[in-house]
């Protein structure tokens, strides 16, 4: 889900407030775009070989299961491109699931994404150190130490607000610069091929592996939700152009993602690289087959780490930011305790960061810093959020007499729930959507004590705003 939430600076900088034409409203949409799919880009890293080892090592189903991932990532997008539509000062499922069953739902996605915020960090800062121990293998014994030392820095980062994140869009870019390097030289001529086995998976189908296998690869479609939401930082840009750069991104998102999952496999395939040991991972494998131990090598692994660190401290911002609005102010007190919203000279919620620093640091310590354990838990709750914007968006089609464009919506519906369904089926990931339905019950709860204040399905945009 996640959550890449993150030009607020780039948006905002006074050298770009441009309402005019002109080469600075290009350089602010490049900035605003890239820095935003950080989170689903960053995503790459893991979800291929979360796909793989679903699949058991299988090569063979490999590329059919991230072609089935990469076409449910274009599904749910299409969505987003209907929620930047309808809502172009922001507010992604949480405006549309108010405005289409009432207020009370607001709090399913807002839930969903609090859960998605602790696991992007989670994920994200366990992936980086992931990526530095395939770089640097004697770091392996030390992998739960150095994935809480990322934490609490990436962490205490956030205490200077936005500014650092003005480098997110750079990260962006250099990753995505040193895997097209990779990927050139790996079809051309890689270094040299792997040997891993081709695994069978007995008992079942080829169909079925592949369908057990996907909706634990949808760890990919997390961020997908952040340009209909990032999109009320653009205070500077009227209706029309804040829909352009929400499209825009979401456009440039699955041109990105999609590319380099469906390359990247490609490669993984042609060079027998499958499942890896437990100091590297498969995308530093690819790397290594592709490049050898040079400097590119170590570039592609720098900048996947940086990018990952990134991804997590968007999430650092976005989700303490969250909070922050549920706390609201002095003159309009929200759903949660004031303490909450408290925030230094920077703007930074300080106490809400903390609450995410602690939870992260749960999880990670419980998955003994191996970010594989926690993608299963991943697609749980980002797809509670995307089920909720589908079925809002069936609605406003069936109200409004779009029938096409309600069995679209309908259809994709029901291709999330399933999704949903799969990985809910494997047993633990239960736990995120406990998660999910506790927080939005709570703060169901909370809400109908304070008196049910209005403005609640705007609380999303509030957060971005602010």
């Amino acid at each position: 889900m996640t959550s890449s939430q993150s030009a607020a600076a780039v948006a905002t900088a006074p050298s770009l407030a441009v309402r005019g034409r002109g080469p600075r409203r290009s350089v602010l949409f490049f900035a605003f775009a890239f820095a935003v799919i950080a989170d689903p880009v960053s995503s790459v890293a893991y979800a291929i070989e979360a796909a793989l080892r679903a699949l058991h090592g299988d090569l063979a189903l490999l590329m059919p299961t991230m072609s089935l991932v990469v076409g449910l990532v274009v599904v749910v997008t299409a969505n987003y491109w209907q929620l930047v539509r309808r809502f172009p000062r922001g507010g992604g499922a949480a405006a549309a699931a108010g405005r289409a069953f009432g207020p009370r739902w607001t709090f399913l996605p807002i839930g969903a994404l609090v859960v998605d915020f602790v696991l992007t960090i989670g994920i994200s800062i366990s992936a980086a150190a992931s990526a530095m121990i395939a770089l640097f293998p004697g770091l392996a014994v030390w992998r739960i130490p150095l994935a809480l030392v990322l934490l609490v820095v990436v962490g205490g980062l956030t205490w200077f607000g936005h500014g650092g994140r003005l480098l997110f869009a750079v990260m962006t870019v250099a990753f995505v610069v040193t895997s097209v390097a990779v990927l050139i030289l790996g079809f051309t001529s890689p270094h040299t091929n792997g040997h891993a086995a081709t695994a069978t998976n007995p008992g079942h189908s080829a169909v079925l592996a592949v369908v057990l296998a996907f909706p634990v690869a949808m760890a990919l479609a997390t961020g997908i939700e952040a340009p209909s939401t990032a999109i009320a930082q653009l205070g500077q840009l009227d209706d029309t152009h804040r829909r352009r750069f929400g499209r825009g991104t979401l456009a440039l998102l699955v041109v990105i993602v999609g590319g380099l999952t469906l390359a990247l496999t490609a490669l993984a395939v042609r060079l027998h690289i499958g499942i890896p040991a437990s100091d590297s991972t498969q995308i530093a494998d690819i790397a290594h087959a592709a490049a050898g131990p040079g400097w590119l090598y170590g570039a592609f692994q720098l900048t996947s780490s940086l990018l990952l660190l990134a991804a997590a401290s968007s999430s650092f911002q976005a989700g303490p930011g969250l909070l922050k609005a549920l706390a609201g102010t002095a003159e309009q007190p929200g759903v949660l305790p004031p303490v909450l919203g408290r925030a230094n000279q920077h703007h930074t919620p300080y106490w809400s960061v903390v609450v995410y620093l602690a939870a992260a640091a749960l999880i990670i310590v419980a998955a003994a810093g191996q970010e594989q354990e926690l993608v299963l838990f991943y697609a749980v709750a980002v797809f509670v959020s995307f089920l909720v914007g589908l079925m809002a968006m069936a609605r406003f089609a069936t109200r409004e007499q779009k029938t096409v464009l309600a069995w679209v919506n309908g259809l994709a519906a029901a291709a999330v729930a399933f999704t949903l369904a799969v990985n809910l089926l494997r047993g633990w990931p239960m736990l995120s959507l406990a998660a999910t339905l506790l927080i939005a019950a709570g703060l169901y709860v909370r809400w109908t004590r304070a008196g049910r204040p209005s403005g609640i399905e705007d609380v999303e945009t509030h957060a971005e705003a602010n």
